[in-house]
């Protein structure tokens, strides 16, 4: 018996404010099927679905096969994007790399356009991961009426109302305030750490740079030296004999 999806309480994010908007420069361009005015346009949405999906996709990371149904007709952008949520590279870049909790936040926000609404709507979309696996739970989001009332079958999924005209600074994109990887992940892959030094090092233009004969290398002329002196004799006053030490004069005319 499958485990129905738990409940959770949606929050009043900028994606669920209702609000007249005038088109701007700053506004997502919306990508679908419905205003395609030259195969050129086609191109453009497939790039916008990697983009979205993927962030990024190389020559490996393409689904021709897609793509090709797409460009044909015989599939919708609904299923396109299912594809690629279902694809090797997705499962590779997502899924094996992260944990259930945080698949989920990045399969939310690129499906949906927004960010998890709490940690019981992650929870709840683990469990489906958890008993139905990644095709269970694209398929339960992609049904969902949130995706459908907002994308429907023929548009491509964006980050929902990330500007609004009454904030000085929108909401970070998802790709950059949701990394591809944990930080258990980057660690393991080796990417950079932050090490912490007791010297602060600073940055020195080229112009400012000490040049030959600066007095300021000076001293660094002068560590590198590293001169020893002598070490003292230690002699005490018991042991030195006068007469022999100091030498004997004769006065003139005295034999």
């Amino acid at each position: 018996m499958a485990i129905p999806l738990l409940t959770y309480d949606p929050s009043s994010q900028n994606q669920r404010v209702a609000a007249y908007e005038v088109p701007g420069d700053e506004q997502p361009r919306i990508f679908s099927t419905d205003n395609l005015l030259s195969p050129s346009d086609l191109g453009n949405l497939i790039e916008a679905a990697y983009r979205q999906i993927f962030f990024h996709a190389f020559a490996a990371d393409r689904e021709p096969f897609l793509e090709s149904q797409l460009r044909n007709g015989q599939i919708t952008v609904r299923d396109f994007i299912r594809g690629l949520l279902l694809s090797n590279t997705f499962k590779k870049s997502f899924y094996d790399l992260n944990s259930n909790y945080r698949f989920v936040e990045h399969v939310i926000q690129k499906v949906l356009g927004r960010d998890p609404y709490n940690e019981r709507e992650k929870i709840a979309w683990s469990i489906v991961v958890a008993t139905k696996g990644i095709k269970g739970l694209v398929d339960e989001v992609l049904n969902t009426e949130e995706y459908l009332s907002n994308f429907g079958y023929s548009i491509v999924p964006y980050q929902r109302r990330r500007i609004l005209p009454s904030r000085a600074q929108g909401e970070l994109p998802f790709n950059i305030k949701s990394p591809r990887y944990d930080a258990y992940h980057r660690a393991k892959l080796g990417f950079p750490q932050i090490i912490w030094q007791v010297e602060v090092r600073r940055f020195i233009p080229q112009d400012r740079k000490p040049k030959a004969g600066d007095p300021s290398q000076f001293l660094g002329m002068a560590q590198e030296i590293n001169a020893t002196g002598n070490t003292p004799q230690r002699i005490s006053s018991f042991n030195i004999d006068i007469e022999k030490s100091v030498p004997y004069r004769q006065l003139a005319g005295i034999k």
